[in-house]
């Protein structure tokens, strides 16, 4: 598993679970008890609660979610230098591999190209979900 695709993904995988959780919890405290009270005297089950009512109010911290795991992945350097190889190394490691590489004249010109192609795929999801994220990350913040 080591040096492998999958096993990067499995390390990324276990790195972000602790920190997921942590932020669908914080969220989840949000949602008021009275609609889980009233979807059981219904008779609505765990699985219909959770698919009718806590699903569909999950949408800004799945944005929240999948912005910060993404983030996270992308700008990862020390588990893509440490569990991948050649091939399979992210894009921050090509990243250090041009800006440090051994020609004898620094071109800064290159590397600044370098980070601006590397940064883009980022900055472009922020824009894209901006609005979610904010709105997800204040939710779980104020108990009220």
């Amino acid at each position: 598993i080591a040096g492998t695709i999958q096993g990067l993904i499995f390390v990324h995988v276990v790195y972000g679970i602790g920190f997921t959780t942590l932020f669908f919890r914080n969220y989840y405290v949000t949602i008021p008890v009275e609609l889980t009270k009233a979807a059981k005297v219904d008779g609505a089950g765990f699985f219909r609660i959770f698919c009718s009512i806590f699903l569909p109010l999950s949408l800004p911290i799945i944005v929240v979610t999948v912005i910060w795991q993404f983030t996270q992945i992308w700008n990862d350097f020390l588990f893509g230098v440490s569990f991948s190889q050649a091939g399979t190394q992210p894009v921050t490691v090509a990243l250090n591999n041009i800006v440090n590489s051994t020609t004898g004249v620094k071109e800064y010109n290159v590397a600044m190209a370098a980070a601006i192609i590397a940064a883009f795929p980022t900055l472009l999801v922020y824009v894209v979900a901006g609005k979610y994220f904010i709105r997800g990350l204040t939710a779980g913040s104020v108990k009220g």
